[in-house]
């Protein structure tokens, strides 16, 4: 049974971090889907929206940088404040720009926020969380982020149904960010006078903002120290970071170059978040009782399979009807590896001072999640978006060798005792 105050504090984080990043969530799986779209209404080429579309992730990249020493230095709260306004003001740019370039400065300063937003969000569980209930506490984190991608193309389906705009969608996330400001500001927080504050910058660091400082700290040094296995398991972490991110990239890029209008685009994605938020849960079951491996191959070889399919049906009778079922499969595919690059990380990372090992880690995952949708841009400007897929689908048999390589040296299972 647990305590009156872990009950009290799952129900005060309940409200002060899962609805904040439940609101910033939604935002954000409103706009991923229309960003090409926005981009090929302001005369951009195949390539160039596809661009425009990474740089959200190449801005979370550039943000996982300083946003450690941000958060640390200022507080989980400002800081996801602070990042939330940032967010508006790149919205609020996407919406007015005139030409596509605006667009994608717009776009790469809503990524800067979404890292340190992500990064805050995590601190603040570390801190105010009970130990004994903080991995429910963060595996359901992860369930409202794919809650977020599964409600928020619904709203910007209906919304540019209504308006007639693709433009619309982007008022979605400015309403999340700036309800999300507000429920931080207004809502009681749990960790009251733990946390360090703008009005005062001298009291101690709670445990979260520790983390993430040490994890910021020295980044580049202990890449250094830790190649070994961030150059061989690392890579295979890369390579799922890229067949995901390419994933948010391709599928909205794939229905502007065959014709499907944006609110269908958008509907469609929103019901491929659907089966993807299905399975989070599952795919924890599925790493703690086979091990890592059961999650992590069927996500690869999956999504692999999902982007060579793709890749050949672009000519093809019924092309909306293959895309429709490629982006389930690839939902099914991409929710069963739900949670596996944390996972690994936690089995990997020093226990006495996990920090900095897991910054390094999260940053190669971001690292490839940032390089694939800037591959399929170029592949696509030089040749095809076909074979832009079928190069996707090709990493993805490469990164399930990679992982069937390393991770049984370096994350072996351990079946659970039975109680």
């Amino acid at each position: 049974m647990s305590s009156p105050a872990a009950s009290f504090s799952m129900r005060s984080v309940a409200l002060s971090a899962f609805l904040p990043a439940a609101l910033f969530a939604i935002g954000e799986g409103a706009i991923i889907p229309i960003i090409p779209v926005a981009s090929d209404n302001l005369g951009a080429s195949l390539a160039i929206s596809a661009f425009v579309a990474s740089l959200i992730l190449v801005g979370e990249l550039f943000g996982d940088i300083p946003s450690g020493w941000l958060v640390s230095r200022v507080g989980e709260r400002p800081a996801m404040i602070g990042a939330a306004l940032v967010s508006v003001v790149g919205l609020l740019v996407s919406v007015a720009a005139p030409n596509v370039w605006i667009l994608a400065l717009g776009v790469f300063l809503i990524g800067l926020s979404t890292a340190v937003f992500a990064l805050a969000r995590h601190a603040y569980m570390t801190s105010f969380v009970p130990p004994e209930i903080r991995a429910r506490a963060l595996s359901s984190l992860g369930g409202v982020f794919r809650f977020g991608y599964f409600v928020g193309p619904f709203l910007s389906a209906g919304l540019i149904h209504l308006t007639g705009s693709v433009q619309s969608a982007f008022w979605i996330h400015i309403a999340g960010c700036l309800a999300a400001a507000a429920v931080l500001i207004f809502l009681k927080d749990p960790g009251a006078g733990q946390s360090r504050s703008v009005t005062h910058p001298t009291a101690p660091r709670s445990a979260g903002e520790s983390e993430v400082a040490d994890e910021a700290h020295g980044l580049f040094p202990t890449l250094w120290k830790y190649r070994g296995v961030l150059v061989k398991l690392g890579s295979g972490a890369a390579l799922i970071g890229a067949m995901r991110a390419g994933r948010q990239v391709i599928l909205p890029l794939w229905a502007v170059s065959i014709g499907v209008g944006s609110s269908q685009t958008a509907l469609i994605i929103g019901i491929a978040g659907a089966i993807d938020f299905g399975l989070f849960y599952t795919s924890g079951q599925i790493m703690d009782r086979w091990g890592r491996m059961w999650s992590a191959m069927p996500c690869m070889v999956g999504l692999g399979i999902s982007y060579l399919v793709l890749s050949f049906t672009h000519a093809l009778p019924h092309n909306v009807t293959w895309f429709i079922g490629v982006a389930m499969f690839m939902s099914v595919a991409n929710g069963i590896g739900s949670g596996i690059l944390m996972t690994l990380g936690a089995d990997l990372a020093d226990k006495a001072n996990p920090a900095p090992f897991l910054g390094a880690w999260r940053f190669t995952g971001d690292f490839g999640s940032a390089a694939a949708p800037l591959l399929i841009a170029g592949i696509t400007a030089v040749v095809s978006i076909s074979l832009a897929s079928g190069v996707m689908g090709v990493l993805g048999f490469v990164g399930a060798g990679i992982l069937l390589r390393y991770v049984p040296r370096y994350s072996p299972h351990q079946p659970h005792l039975k109680r």
